[in-house]
């Protein structure tokens, strides 16, 4: 297991009994290097939508465990938010909450002469995903083929 995902599963194991407290929902944590700078991001969610208070509440809490436990050699920059609207779907309880409903799908190669699709999210499983296009068509991608999938949103 690589430093990255020893220190984002023990941030989750940290962080569940917090946001569970005040009945949030966590999201994901990642631990990315950009620009130089190591980020240990939290993104957290509930019903409504999470606010900047929210935010603040978690990030004190983890902020405090985190000095404590002292388990990150790098210095980063830690950072709790709201997943947002175009939040990908990573997880099962993504995907589970998601049937039904319309997603964006880009491809890292061209499939029939796309990298990008959307349709109706019909089934999923460890290794891929289904979805209804709008000529009705059931089309089947492997998760490994998937650079991104997400909800599909309009403006």
């Amino acid at each position: 297991m690589s430093k990255r995902e020893v220190y984002e599963q023990k941030t989750e194991a940290i962080l569940f009994p917090i946001v569970e407290e005040y009945n949030f929902e966590l999201v994901d944590v990642e631990y990315v290097k950009e620009g130089g700078t190591w980020y240990l991001r939290a993104y957290i969610d509930k019903p409504g939508g999470i606010t900047v208070n929210d935010c603040e509440t978690v990030s004190r809490r983890l902020s405090e465990i985190l000095d404590e436990k002292d388990y990150i050699e790098d210095s980063y920059v830690l950072e709790i938010s709201s997943p947002g609207l175009g939040r990908p779907l990573k997880k099962e309880k993504d995907f589970k909450r998601s049937l039904g409903k319309e997603v964006e799908i880009r491809t890292y190669r061209m499939i029939d002469k796309s990298k990008e699709f959307t349709g109706i999210l019909k089934a999923y499983d460890d290794s891929t995903v289904t979805v209804e296009l709008a000529d009705k068509t059931l089309k089947t991608f492997e998760k490994g083929g998937i650079a991104l999938i997400r909800l599909a949103f309009d403006f």
